[in-house]
């Protein structure tokens, strides 16, 4: 843990380098001593140390400077650092000033120059100041701080955003933090500039877009290769096995992902049926171990960037970004997964990203204290949620049109939510409408049987409908099924378009898709079992055939 800071100014060197030199004889082993002989500097810098997030346990400052005397110094910066306390170097003749300090700034103590022998006029006064604050000083969070509004769409983005990627942050509600309100009044800052980033180093960013975010905080490497032998693209569980079999079977593997690692699996609050983990885990946990696991064996990654393009070049893919950069390579696996569908009903749409959101939205759930959410969707994705929700909110509805929640989510699942006592299920119901000023705040839901209309307050909707694969921007060469999934292997023969498409001697491999050397794998694949394990096991399985189509060319 870093040091607290005394501070010294003092405009006079030979006096400045006298309390330095006996304040780092005593106390450098527990404390880091600043000083400086400019008062509008050390202005300056406090600002930036608090924009770090360090803290400053002791102010000692001459009174007479010619930039600003010592008690208008201390009075400004103890705006930003109000508990640290307060010594003023003084003479003899500005003992009248530094009295009335006392009552103007609740001075600790006004010194005379000189203090020697400081063992005796020194260090007993300031031990018995610096214990009183070690007594109540808290450390502030050191890392990144975001600053917002708690329904603003920007502020849930890039919190969804660090969550994803595993970055620790501290939240401030603008509306509730009355720190927030500090940072951005000594930065000169308003709300019109929220969201804000203080990164670990103090620097601000407003409103930052997430490749923006990405960059600052080191989360978006460069390539390294000019041809890898497969580029994987997106990396939620197939994607992931994919990277981890490539990586170590010794091809040169380069991940894709366009939001953050983990894919809708990452997102979940508890897996409990996957292989090997009888206690369950989270699907953030999935991810860091499979993260850490392909780094390990030496995968690269690319995060967020997103592919919206790939072309053919003789017997090169090469892969176009939405910055227009590109990368070739030998072998693409897609594993990009899917979508939730959007819920076309009245008002979610405007609150989107303010009180509704698709998929779990893990790091809104704190704001769903003691208050009503809503989930539609009767999955297993759907259950998780209303499990972990359970345990913030007041109540819990789960909102289906069919009459159970057999038909889609899994015993266990239903067996938790059946024993807990805040969570109740809505069958036959659908939402009509959700209503609020500036975020959502009631929901009109409907019975489908009776038609009877209730409305009630809403925190939060959270939405698991459906499941859209994220392939529109493939383009026709690579063969669809009405709904949008990829197709592969044999399924490919049933197009009456076949011969025309595919011209090798060989049927294509089981995952492969309709343009030879690109295979796809997980949910996004027409017929996938959509399952954790079985998306796994797909994407290590797209890699044996990543071989034998390189050993082919």
């Amino acid at each position: 843990m870093e040091k607290p800071i005394i501070f010294s100014i003092d405009d006079d060197q030979q006096v400045l380098n006298a309390i330095t030199r006996d304040l780092k004889a005593k106390y450098s082993g527990e404390y880091k001593i600043i000083s400086t002989t400019s008062a509008k500097e050390a202005l300056e810098r406090v600002t930036e140390l608090k924009n770090e997030a360090r803290a400053i346990a002791m102010f000692v400052c001459d009174q007479r400077m010619p930039e600003m005397e010592g008690v208008e110094f201390l009075e400004q910066a103890i705006k930003i650092f109000p508990e640290a306390k307060r010594i003023l170097l003084t003479a003899y003749s500005d003992t009248e000033a530094a009295i009335s300090a006392i009552n103007k700034i609740q001075l600790d103590y006004y010194l005379m120059k000189p203090w020697d022998p400081a063992e005796d006029k020194l260090y007993p006064l300031l031990n018995d100041l610096l214990t009183d604050w070690q007594r109540n000083y808290k450390p502030d969070f050191k890392g990144i701080r975001v600053i917002g509004y708690q329904y603003s769409p920007l502020s849930h983005t890039i919190k969804d955003f660090l969550a994803g990627n595993l970055m620790p942050y501290h939240w401030m509600d603008i509306e509730k933090n009355t720190e927030a309100n500090n940072l951005l009044e000594i930065n000169n800052l308003t709300t019109e500039c929220l969201p804000i980033v203080l990164l670990e180093d103090g620097e601000i960013l407003q409103q930052p877009d997430i490749l923006t975010l990405a960059e600052s905080i080191g989360t978006n490497p460069e390539i390294t290769a000019d041809v890898y032998d497969v580029v994987i693209i997106g990396a939620g569980p197939a994607g992931l096995a994919a990277a981890v079999y490539g990586a170590s079977e010794g091809l040169k593997t380069l991940v894709i992902e366009r939001k953050a690692p983990g894919g809708q699996a990452g997102t979940s609050s508890r897996i409990e049926n996957y292989l090997g983990f009888p206690s369950g885990l989270t699907g953030a946990d999935l991810a860091q171990r499979a993260i850490s696991q392909t780094r390990r064996l030496g995968a690269e990654f690319l995060s967020p960037k997103e592919v919206v393009a790939i072309r053919e070049v003789d017997n090169y893919k090469i892969l176009k970004l939405t910055d227009g950069s590109e990368i070739n390579c030998r072998a693409i696996i897609i594993t990009t997964g899917v979508d939730y569908r959007k819920l076309e009903t009245k008002g979610i749409e405007d609150f989107t990203g303010a009180g509704v959101y698709y998929g779990a939205a893990i790091t809104e759930a704190s704001a769903c204290k003691d208050q009503n959410v809503y989930i539609v969707g009767g999955g297993n994705s759907a259950g998780q949620s209303a499990v972990y929700l359970s345990k913030f909110a007041t109540k819990v509805y789960i909102v289906i049109r069919r009459d159970s929640l057999s038909y889609t989510m899994s015993a266990y699942l239903i067996q938790q939510i059946a024993d807990l006592p805040n969570i109740e299920v809505l069958t036959d119901t659908e939402v009509k409408e959700a209503t609020g000023d500036k975020h959502l705040e009631h929901l009109t839901i409907e019975n489908v049987v009776t038609g009877e209309k209730t409305t009630g307050p809403a925190a939060a909707l959270y939405i698991f409908i459906g499941a859209k694969p994220y392939t529109d921007w493939l383009n026709s060469e690579i063969r669809r099924d009405p709904r949008g999934f990829i197709e592969t292997g044999h399924e490919l023969k049933v197009y009456k378009d076949f011969g025309q498409r595919w011209k090798l001697k060989r049927d294509p491999f089981l995952l492969e898709t309709s343009t030879p050397g690109i295979f796809a794998a997980g949910d996004v694949r027409s017929g996938a079992m959509n399952r954790i394990a079985s998306a796994v096991g797909e994407g290590s399985m797209a890699i044996s055939f990543v071989h034998k189509y390189l050993s082919e060319n």
